[in-house]
């Protein structure tokens, strides 16, 4: 009964449907998937449908606003609460922990951005199960709209990630169900004032009394921990220092109304502004035993898994933001005149131009292959680093690139280049730093050598 009348009112409103058949089979044909012809880099209709909505999105919602929201540093909620709505939030969650999941496998829906969506968009609101792949596919497209909002946006992937990795049915039923529910997010706290790149310097100590653990520490730098309904938490609870990380951390679940959970003011940074980044303080905060992830000790290896999972999505993210700043340079050469003709005339700027588009092709190609590999269920940690650093170094080099296009101009905030430039240097930095991400390739390469 209620599919007939999705259906019916499906025709009503325009909105096109697709079987779950179709789309399975398409996501078997997903890019990179060739077969024995080897590598397509031709995209399925779903694709070409989720990256065409994604980037008709990002124009229209978030390009408009998004200078504004820069100044203010409000976070943007209206804007990721629609795109929650069009199902571009989430979409990485197992279709089986998504709201009217049974549902979901009988059809697709996709749609303009009318007003149809507020109607139907609870029962598309996530689960879909989309591969890497198609997530990093939306992924930049909204970066190209701002980094800031896409950032709020995927800090919801990382937090789920460790649950979606490590998670028992029961763990994943409740908190990664409820985000298809209504428009939340949630955090990853990992890294602490003292304990940025060292992940092993943790801190934060969680004691077992009981059925409980009682946890006391400080996070900072923690991406929606303002907005977060809830947290993924790295704690030790092995005091031994000699211990080695493999087995001295324990990946936790926690309620971010929890008592003793103190958060921190929302940090002023550099770019993406508009991004909820704060420190949050845990005083005798008490976690149930039922919230570890797998067992006691195992947290340091689901932490770790986790960004071989989200640095492609990162990657996307630069790629987004090097697109956005290839376009407005080139649109701008194409319209700004000296000694008689547009600068794209001239060769200094045409070779510019060339080598930005060159750097954004290729750290596309990047995050793609590292993506692609985790959809093949294999290790990836060697491609997702070399996708990480080398997009976030190119987000950098071509934003600074389109301000020196603009000349005086781009030094202005009235044009959209002096955003993106503040906005790429954090791609260099969080998720690993481009110093750790060589250290991963280095080590990575060297091992293949070693016998």
């Amino acid at each position: 009964m209620l599919l007939n009348k999705v259906l019916r009112a499906g025709v009503q409103t325009g909105i096109r449907l697709q079987s779950s058949a179709a789309a399975v089979g398409a996501k078997a044909a997903a890019v990179g998937h060739g077969g024995s012809a080897g590598y397509c880099f031709e995209f399925t209709d779903q694709q070409k449908e989720f990256q065409e909505l994604a980037r008709k999105f990002a124009r229209e919602e978030i390009v408009p606003v998004a200078a504004a929201y820069d100044r203010s540093g409000e976070y943007p909620f209206p804007i990721i609460k629609k795109a929650w709505e069009l199902g571009l939030v989430n979409n990485h969650i197992p279709e089986e922990y998504g709201e009217l999941s049974a549902l979901c496998t009988l059809m697709w829906v996709f749609f303009s951005l009318d007003r149809c969506v507020i109607r139907f968009s609870p029962l598309f609101s996530g689960g879909m199960g989309l591969s890497g792949f198609d997530c990093c596919l939306i992924t930049e497209e909204l970066a190209f709209g701002c980094t800031g909002m896409q950032t709020a946006i995927e800090a919801n992937s990382l937090g789920q990630m460790p649950v979606i990795l490590a998670g028992n049915d029961a763990q994943k039923r409740k908190y990664l169900g409820r985000m298809t529910e209504e428009p939340l997010m949630c955090a990853y706290c990992v890294t602490e004032p003292g304990a940025g790149s060292d992940v092993s310097g943790v801190k934060t100590r969680a004691v077992k009394t009981g059925d409980e653990y009682v946890v006391n520490g400080q996070k900072m730098w923690i991406t929606n921990g303002g907005k977060a309904n809830w947290y993924f938490l790295l704690a030790r609870t092995n005091p031994d220092p000699k211990c080695p990380p493999s087995k001295a951390f324990t990946g936790f679940i926690v309620e971010a109304d929890t008592p003793g959970i103190l958060i921190g003011r929302k940090e002023l940074n550099m770019g993406q502004r508009c991004s909820d980044t704060r420190g949050i303080t845990f005083e005798d905060v008490r976690i149930p035993k039922e919230n570890v992830l797998i067992q006691e000790g195992a947290g340091f290896k689901i932490a770790m898994g986790a960004f071989d999972m989200t640095r492609p999505p990162v990657a996307a993210g630069a790629t987004g933001l090097a697109q956005r700043a290839l376009e407005e340079a080139t649109n701008y050469a194409m319209e700004r005149k000296t000694f008689g003709r547009v600068i794209a005339e001239h060769q200094a700027v045409s070779f510019l131009l060339a080598e930005m588009a060159m750097k954004v092709e290729l750290a596309r190609l990047s995050y793609q292959r590292a993506a692609w590999e985790v959809d093949q269920g294999r290790k990836n940690t060697y491609y997702a680093s070399i996708a990480k650093a080398f997009a976030g170094d190119i987000a950098n080099q071509v934003a600074s690139d389109a301000v020196q296009v603009f000349g005086g101009n781009g030094f202005n905030s009235e044009y959209p280049v002096e955003k993106l430039m503040r906005d790429a240097k954090i791609y260099q930095i969080y998720e690993g730093t481009a110093q750790i991400q060589r250290m991963i390739i280095a080590r990575e390469h060297l091992g293949k050598y070693k016998k």
